[in-house]
């Protein structure tokens, strides 16, 4: 397998965004609930301690952002719907030192894909960030505002 196509392969889900309904000119094609959904279910597979979690995230982090690079100069277009690596990540940030708890999953779910698809000021900015960057630190932005507000309804 070329570098590209397992990058094209990370990037897409595992090629799980290609469930999604696709056509041109279409913003919300449920790739990013897709790719959020995988998130979630992979959440249980990072470690549980906090300094162990941090280092896993800030790699997959640093990963997705070249990973998203090389994707976006294969499908020769910036944020594809397609990339849903950028959801998956930012979902472990929404649910970033959170209780292991179904109830906690679900609130930084429900709340991770609120801000990414309202992208507010001022992480709407990191989209307009070069690259894999752009593509992947709006939706950190994102899991970090959907991660305080979940702190503040789970105290």
């Amino acid at each position: 397998m070329t570098r590209e196509r397992a990058c094209l392969w990370l990037a897409t889900g595992l090629g799980i965004s290609y469930i999604a309904p696709t056509g041109r000119g279409r913003k919300w094609t449920g790739a990013g609930f897709l790719g959020t959904v995988e998130g979630l279910l992979l959440w249980p597979l990072l470690p549980s301690a906090p300094g162990p979690y941090a280092a896993v995230v800030a790699a997959a982090v640093a990963a997705a952002c070249w990973i998203c690079a090389s994707t976006e100069r294969t499908l020769k277009t910036h944020d594809d719907s397609r990339i849903v690596l950028d959801e998956i990540v930012g979902f472990w940030v929404a649910a970033a030192w959170l209780p292991r708890t179904w109830t906690a999953a679900g609130l930084a779910f429900v709340l991770f894909r609120f801000f990414d698809s309202v992208k507010l000021p001022p992480y709407k900015w990191l989209e307009r960030l070069p690259g894999g960057t752009g593509i992947v630190m709006d939706d950190v932005g994102a899991g970090i505002v959907a991660n305080l507000l979940a702190r503040l309804i789970l105290v």
